[in-house]
């Protein structure tokens, strides 16, 4: 429907938007169809009536332009936009930054939003992406609860605080993430979205985020002054900045897939459907594959520069480390991988992984598709493992379906699978068919992120009946699962002292997008009551950073040093670990039943994790029998021989 306009009006310039100097202001829309623009000034966001009205001249391909002469720094802006007898007057799309509740966009200085030392830090780049531990989290959620005595309550700010502590004296907040290990934090959507009214924030409000609707704008509700739009931006800053100078890289969750609004959203303003796929024979109908009213055009020539434009101006102005993709089965092949070259090209670094999946039908063929089973098409693009998730704990869609950890029974074979990365392995002759991947880059393993029951929530409705020890080795052994399996380590904030989403009568929260802080908080105090399970989570992260073996990176490593062992008691998953590493072995042993299980050392090992502990620092030595306790991972290492010389000092 819209080939003729990509090809005759296909623009490739990068200066869309306001591009601003302290001399002038050069205001340019892509609006091809229209039949007059014109660019309306306010000195405030919330003036109902613009101080100036700019005329903009149509120039090549389709783009509009305007020059407004002197110093328009904090200016706000909208434009107006004249197709046949239809005005409509909207935000900017590529508005770096806006009013409240993001009704206008602002002309910005953006050198101005820069904290002290943005320039002279950033942490060092990791090889591969099998080298991330990602920890997700909601902005929000990070600092409301009265249990963390954070002053930027629910804001950007709350990260930059450090020393704050719980009710018994445990690091929280900034110090958490750093004490804890992870390299990466995973923010929720942290972009502008559309239903949290910013001019109530003395009521308490909630959503996830995933109603898009200024794409380079940050969220307002997030800062501390959302009728400023310079406030958004530095404090943004300011969030990723803190978290570079610990060593910690940020990925921001983006949902480019849809918008929250559709007929009257700004992108329909300035070019009626272009933006959107469409149903019927002439375009009709919005095609709903995201399940929220509306799927974005990815194919399309200026919808693709737009999503690039974007990321690229995140990656670079905020200095992003990696980026999420809400159901990145909306988007088509082409469009990620010239994202992922893109990217690449600016920071090798930047990590990009997604939901390989839809949300409804939509008019994209499946063989164009950004899905996990089109996996070997996007090589350079990680895809979250449902099967990973669905093996360990169970059914997602199922609050007391059973996985390998909490009971089920016949599950060994599939185990194996996706704790080798779900990649073509030797031994996994299945794996030779159904493999989705060929590489443990393209594999994010998990058990627990916002969406669905929280790990420790499922465990509560599968096994009702067990004793609170026994759920809580449950966990362990799920995280150990996570960490010690070929791929991408993932966890939700809060799943290191298993965090739980109550509901009022006994049931938990399943889909708590808009509940209440009360859900959907993270309460520190849990982290003292449940320390044992944080030191837990804490040293398979420092073992797994120890041993490059749990982060092999292609599949041939993996196929010649990973060996699972064969006739092991029912249930009893183990494999070997080896090649050119910190140890000369690593032996893995997973015990899910309620019975010990006794085995047969060769040799003398080390025991880095058990049932109870783990870590990089041996616990003891095992030889001849060993016992490996019921609900529990065993972790054995066996160091290089010495040298004789060595050996004989």
């Amino acid at each position: 429907m819209f080939t003729d306009v990509d090809e005759k009006y296909g623009y490739t310039g990068s200066d869309l938007g306001a591009n601003y100097t302290k001399e002038n202001t050069v205001f340019k829309v892509w609006s091809p169809l229209a039949n007059d623009a014109t660019v309306l000034l306010y000195k405030s966001c919330t003036d109902e009536k613009p101080y100036r009205r700019l005329p903009m001249e149509k120039d090549k391909k389709g783009v509009w332009v305007k020059t407004a002469h002197g110093d328009l720094n904090g200016v706000y802006y909208t434009y107006e936009i004249r197709h046949d007898d239809i005005t409509e007057e909207t935000i900017d799309i590529y508005a770096r930054t806006a009013g409240v509740n993001g009704a206008m966009g602002m002309v910005i200085d953006l050198e101005e939003t820069n904290p002290a030392g943005w320039h002279n830090y950033h942490p060092e780049p990791l090889e591969h992406y099998t080298d991330a531990v990602i920890y997700e989290m909601h902005v929000r959620d990070f600092s409301i609860d009265k249990s963390g005595n954070f002053c930027y309550k629910g804001r950007f700010l709350a990260f930059v605080e450090k020393g704050v502590i719980n009710a018994a004296g445990d690091k929280i907040g900034i110090d958490h993430l750093k004490e804890l290990g992870v390299t990466h934090v995973h923010l929720m959507p942290s972009f502008d979205y559309q239903t949290v009214d910013e001019t109530r924030l003395n009521v308490p409000q909630f959503n996830w985020g995933y109603d898009p609707q200024n794409f380079n704008c940050p969220e307002g509700s997030y800062s501390t002054n959302p009728y400023d739009g310079r406030a958004r931006v530095a404090e943004f800053k300011r969030l990723v900045h803190a978290l570079h100078c610990q060593g910690i890289r940020v990925i921001m969750d983006v949902v480019y897939n849809h918008t929250y609004a559709t007929a009257d959203s700004p992108f329909n303003k300035i070019f009626n459907k272009y933006y959107y796929r469409l149903w019927g024979e002439n375009g009709e109908y919005f095609s709903n594959g995201s399940g929220c009213g509306n799927e974005i055009a990815t194919e399309r020539f200026m919808v693709r520069k737009y999503i690039i434009d974007s990321l690229v101006y995140w990656a670079t102005e905020y200095k992003i480390d990696g980026f999420r993709f809400d159901l990145m089965g909306l988007y088509d092949i082409e469009t990620m991988n010239k994202i992922d070259k893109t990217l690449h090209a600016i920071n090798p670094d930047i990590i990009l992984y997604g939901e390989g999946w839809i949300g409804g039908d939509s008019p994209l063929a499946d063989s164009k598709r950004a899905m996990k089973l089109n996996a070997r098409h996007t090589p350079n693009i990680a895809f979250f493992s449902d099967d990973f998730r669905d093996t360990i704990k169970g059914n997602n869609f199922e609050n007391r379906s059973r996985g390998y950890v909490n009971g089920a029974t016949g599950s060994e074979e599939y185990v194996k699978e996706v704790m080798c990365g779900r990649i073509p392995h030797p031994q996994i002759p299945n794996l030779t068919k159904f493999a989705w991947t060929l590489s443990p880059c393209q594999t994010v393993n998990y058990v627990e992120a916002h969406d669905n029951l929280t790990l420790w929530d499922k465990l509560i409705y599968t096994n009702p009946t067990d004793s609170l020890d026994t759920r809580k080795k449950m966990d362990k052994m799920a995280a150990a699962c996570v960490f010690l399996a070929q791929g991408i380590p993932f966890i939700q904030a809060g799943q290191d002292f298993l965090r739980s989403k109550p509901l009022p009568g006994g049931a938990y929260d399943h889909n708590s997008y808009n509940s209440p802080d009360a859900v959907n908080s993270l309460k520190w105090d849990r982290k003292s009551e449940f320390r044992d399970v944080f030191d837990y989570y804490k040293g398979l992260i420092e073992f797994r950073k120890a041993h490059s073996a749990l982060r092999m990176f292609t599949a041939e490593d993996i196929g010649r040093n990973m060996k699972f062992f064969n006739h092991l008691p029912q249930r009893i998953v183990g494999f070997g670990l080896y090649g050119d590493c910190e140890l000369e072995e690593i032996i893995v042993f997973f015990n899910p039943t309620n019975d010990d299980i006794t085995l047969h050392a060769f040799g003398e090992y080390n025991v880095y994790i058990d049932g109870d502990n783990a870590g990089n620092k041996p616990l003891y030595t095992v030889c001849d029998d060993y016992i490996i306790k019921p609900h529990s991972t065993m972790v054995m290492g066996r160091p290089y021989p010495q040298p004789e010389e060595e050996a004989a000092e």
